[in-house]
């Protein structure tokens, strides 16, 4: 990059940098996904939609990073007053202690805070991996879809 010479000023005998400021390319953003929810079999940012749930599969090195990167795309999504654990710590308090795949398969193995849902894999082995899971807030049924009362 570097400074054209038309940058290069001096107040007082020390140089100054001037920035040049552009406006932001306002076609390139997109609305948070709270607010304009994915549509039927959309790919949106590495997950699926069925119009009703958003579901994504985040995998880091360590489950602290892979909480860390869900944490930060609810940010981003616009989930911002959910409340969240604090730590992976508190997360793997909400994880179901029992390994009967048969409860686990209709219960919620993780937090769930509606429209909010961050689940353990049904797989024990993948102890880096978390399954987010978001209920559309508008969507017909939504309360009893997200509580698993009500399947189309």
């Amino acid at each position: 990059m570097g400074v054209s010479p038309k940058q290069k000023v001096r107040i007082n005998g020390r140089p100054v940098m001037i920035a040049s400021y552009l406006e932001p390319d306002s076609s390139n953003l997109k609305a948070p996904m709270r607010t304009s929810f994915p549509k039927v079999g959309e790919d949106y940012s590495g997950g699926q939609s069925d119009g009703k749930i958003y579901e994504a599969v985040f995998a880091g090195r360590t489950l602290e990073d892979t909480y860390a990167m869900i944490r930060s795309f609810l940010t981003e999504e616009g989930y911002v007053d959910i409340p969240l654990p604090v730590d992976v710590n508190e997360l793997k308090a909400f994880q179901l202690s029992t390994r009967n795949r048969q409860v686990l398969l209709f219960e919620d193995n993780g937090y769930v805070h509606n429209p909010v849902k961050i689940l353990f894999p049904l797989d024990r082995r993948k102890k880096t991996t978390l399954v987010l899971k978001l209920y559309n807030e508008r969507a017909d049924k939504h309360l009893l879809r997200f509580h698993n009362k009500w399947e189309d």
